[in-house]
């Protein structure tokens, strides 16, 4: 019988497509491998289309970096805002679909970003890449566009993780109606998290397949009140600054508007990433220079590692030049091996002579560039 899907061959032959299911678990999980537009980005973001770039599968997950795997997920894709978007797919004959997927799921939303860091992905990525035969900077600029640059969609991944933005999907051929609404009242409550199904229908017939995704999950409130697709509630310098003040740290509020105003009269741009972080943007020998980011969270991010590929500062001794100098500021001097890390300060511990004394080590910073 017809599952009310047809495929029109030519101008005289209609063909009824029945629905079908997959062979196996495997042969569900290497089609959204090789097909990572089966996810359905134009639904999940109907004004701004998510596109997801595969980074790993069966990527491992555990309670701390660096410590023993105990999950593996499916997949691991980050979109084109560096959003972490994580996969888990079930066939509607496995059983494990109704509520121990929601329970793997929570498991790996709450320990991700304490496993994950964006240098570790970044290797995953680049392992799987070469695996391949891929090469992995042509794919990311393919996936990125021709507008957006490597490194400061690095950054942006950073940035997410710190700030739990990740994305949870559950895909299967058909989503029970307990599952159903166990995603629509978590999309409701989780934020920023965002957490969404993909029923991916297959219909066969004659010789041919149809594979046709649907999205569940995305109701107007939880659109509305997350932001997302076509309603994102934009960061601006103003509201991070309102974050900021609101934590009641007038000294973290006072250090983060000073810093920013330098930026502004120092950097070549400022940028604000979906998260809401906001830090300069030098360029300098044909390439840009990220330095640090400020988040709503009032923490100031050094992206020192992340100069280890950047005109001037690859040089591990003018990282660790700029350290010294960074560490005329600080209370806490910042250890040797800092210019391989992403060292996090908290603006509450800046004073109006911290505030000076660092700024005085970003024009130093700025003079090396020249």
């Amino acid at each position: 019988m017809s599952a009310g899907v047809f495929v029109l061959t030519d101008q005289e032959t209609l063909v009824a497509m029945e629905a079908a299911h997959f062979a196996s678990e495997a042969d569900f999980q290497r089609l959204l491998a090789n097909f990572p537009e089966l996810l359905a980005g134009d639904q999940i973001d109907v004004v701004s289309p998510r596109r997801f770039l595969l980074i790993d599968q069966e990527q491992r997950i555990g309670l701390e970096e660096g410590g023993n795997p105990r999950w593996a997920l499916d997949h691991l894709f980050l979109d084109q805002d560096g959003i972490p978007t994580l996969v888990e797919v079930k066939r509607q004959t496995d059983t494990r679909i109704r509520r121990e997927v929601v329970g793997q799921m929570l498991d790996y939303a709450a320990n991700c970003d304490a496993f994950w860091s964006a240098e570790g992905l970044r290797a995953h990525y680049v392992g799987r890449c070469e695996a391949a035969g891929v090469d992995p900077d042509l794919a990311l600029a393919q996936h990125l566009g021709e507008d957006q640059d490597a490194e400061a969609f690095w950054l942006k991944v950073k940035t997410n993780l710190q700030a739990g933005r990740i994305r949870l999907l559950f895909v299967a051929d058909r989503i029970p109606q307990e599952l159903r609404r166990i995603i629509e009242f978590l999309n409701l409550q989780m934020q920023p998290a965002e957490v969404l199904g993909v029923e991916l229908r297959q219909y066969a017939g004659e010789g041919m397949k149809a594979l046709a995704p649907v999205v569940v999950g995305r109701s107007q409130t939880a659109v509305d009140r997350k932001g997302v697709g076509g309603a994102r509630a934009a960061w601006d310098e103003a509201k991070v600054l309102d974050a900021i003040a609101a934590r009641g740290e007038a000294g973290a509020a006072q250090a983060a508007r000073d810093i920013i105003a330098w930026c502004h009269g120092n950097a070549d741009r400022v940028q604000i990433t979906a998260a809401g972080a906001v830090g300069p943007v030098f360029s300098a020998h044909g390439d840009n220079l990220y330095p640090f980011l400020i988040s709503p969270d009032g923490q100031l991010t050094l992206y020192m590692g992340g100069l280890a590929k950047r005109p001037v500062f690859e040089a591990a001794t003018e990282r660790d030049a700029w350290r010294e100098q960074l560490n005329l500021a600080l209370r806490d001097p910042l250890p040797s091996d800092a210019i391989v890390k992403q060292p996090r300060l908290a603006l509450a511990d800046f004073t109006p002579t911290t505030t000076s004394t660092f700024l005085r080590a970003m024009d130093w910073f700025k003079a090396r560039l020249a």
